[in-house]
């Protein structure tokens, strides 16, 4: 296993890395603590939950398993050289850990609090079922031919699916709900931001400072592997461990788009009057009778 060739550049590592853990961990708190003092979940996107939290799942099976397993560990330097360093570092299983932790929490909540009439939809109660059969299949596959490097690979290739699955509007409520300003990077659509947004013509509500943390803690995760490259050089831990890559680059992407839009596109622009008039026609068609008014944090 090969050690780091310049200290400053280690602690330059492990400084962006534990600023990407808290950059990505706080826009956890805000939809919990909002759940908790409304004692209602009505208007959270259960399904955004659900998926999330197969998608964190399986994101801290590979870390945790790369990062303190010697087998895999093993297989991994089999496969790419016993030179490399391993691509996984402890603030990536410290990020798993929480992530896995804090949307159980609200899962637990959309359980015990008043839900109204929403239910998570059967598209995603399928899609996490049929993950997990697969996972279940490739976890015997893998138990029998001692393939623990393949097995959580397969696990990480899980992750990078349901982080792509879960960007996608999984009903029509996209362009018609308003934007949760508390929960804007881990617990709500981007692509139901991003949409709204364009129709709107406008982003005012809409809360920057998240999209802005994300984003950073998307780069000092880029940045950190960079570092790692530069010190061993070598580009492999990039592609061993291509869920990592893709979580950064998928999240930087949809930051951007949002960036571009408040700053760009629509910098300090209002809803028209009539589109004020249209949104709150749209909310009233979807609002169910017994949502109870939001609260500000």
């Amino acid at each position: 296993m090969a050690s780091w060739n310049s200290i400053p550049l280690e602690i330059i590592y492990q400084v962006l890395g534990w600023f990407a853990f808290v950059s990505w961990s706080i826009s956890f708190y805000p939809q919990v603590i909002l759940n908790f003092r409304r004692k209602s979940v009505v208007g959270l996107n259960f399904d955004f939950v659900l998926l999330n939290l197969t998608k964190h799942s399986t994101y801290l099976i590979y870390n945790a398993s790369l990062y303190f397993s010697s087998a895999v560990q093993k297989q991994y330097f089999e496969k790419y050289g016993y030179d490399q360093m391993i691509p996984v570092a402890a603030n990536d299983v410290a990020f798993s850990i929480h992530a896995v932790l804090l949307t159980a929490i609200t899962l637990f909540q959309i359980v015990i609090y008043d839900r109204g009439t929403q239910i998570v939809s059967k598209i995603s109660l399928t899609i996490v079922i049929a993950v997990w059969i697969f996972a279940a299949i490739c976890f015997f596959i893998g138990l029998s031919s001692h393939s623990w490097l393949w097995l959580i690979s397969i696990f990480n290739s899980i992750q990078v699916f349901m982080t792509a699955i879960k960007y996608i509007p999984q009903d029509q409520q996209i362009i018609t709900a308003e934007p949760d300003i508390f929960c804007l990077s881990y617990c709500i659509i981007p692509v139901k931001l991003a949409i709204m947004n364009f129709l709107r013509k406008s982003t005012d509500g809409f809360s920057i400072g998240n999209i802005l943390l994300d984003f950073l803690g998307g780069l000092a995760n880029y940045a950190q592997m960079v570092v790692q490259s530069i010190d061993q050089n070598s580009w492999v831990n990039f592609y061993g461990n291509i869920g990592k890559t893709l979580l950064s680059l998928i999240s930087i992407f949809f930051d951007l788009l949002f960036m571009l839009q408040h700053y760009v596109l629509y910098p300090g622009k209002r809803p028209t009057v009539s589109q004020k008039a249209d949104d709150e026609s749209r909310e009233a068609l979807i609002t169910p009778p017994d949502r109870p008014q939001s609260e500000d944090v």
